[in-house]
């Protein structure tokens, strides 16, 4: 479980380092209180909305400098083989695409395409219908897809 929610605490926290740390501490605090939540009924959301509440107060506590937790220089972390001009471009267009994405939009789309989080666990953490959730990744997916096309395509007849 712990190599699912490695992802979104890296990206709210902003540092590989902090995000063994506090992965380390969350894991604790839910082997402390396993009597408590073993019947939980959806026990994979309830851990990520534990790990997303963790996270938050640490962010509140620390309260750190603006660049460091900037969800849009944090959000697309490259791996060291897309370091290229191209990618970062790349990037930085989707980047942008996102930031401007309605903000129900928005988190969707990154727990699940970069989190890689199921239906039910969003619809867990959101409190919305899966239907709901669904509508939304569709219509984010689309928007950034329309951006990045009128971008790549511009001058070339297309849009």
């Amino acid at each position: 479980m712990s190599e699912r929610l490695y992802p979104m605490v890296a990206r709210m926290l902003g540092s590989h380092a902090n995000a063994e740390d506090a992965i380390q501490e969350i894991m604790i605090k839910l082997w402390e209180h396993r009597g408590q939540i073993k019947n939980h009924p959806n026990l994979p959301a309830f851990i990520f909305l534990t790990a997303r509440n963790y996270c938050l107060d640490l962010i509140k506590k620390k309260k750190p400098p603006e660049d460091q937790y900037d969800a849009k220089t944090q959000l697309l972390a490259s791996e060291p083989e897309h370091d290229t001009y191209e990618w970062q471009e790349l990037k930085h267009n989707i980047e942008g695409i996102l930031e401007r994405l309605p903000e129900q939009q928005k988190a969707v789309m990154i727990m699940r395409d970069l989190d890689g989080m199921e239906f039910i666990e969003i619809a867990e953490l959101t409190k919305l219908r899966v239907d709901h959730i669904r509508v939304l990744l569709f219509r984010a997916r689309q928007q950034v897809a329309i951006e990045l096309q009128k971008t790549y395509c511009y001058g070339k007849g297309d849009i």
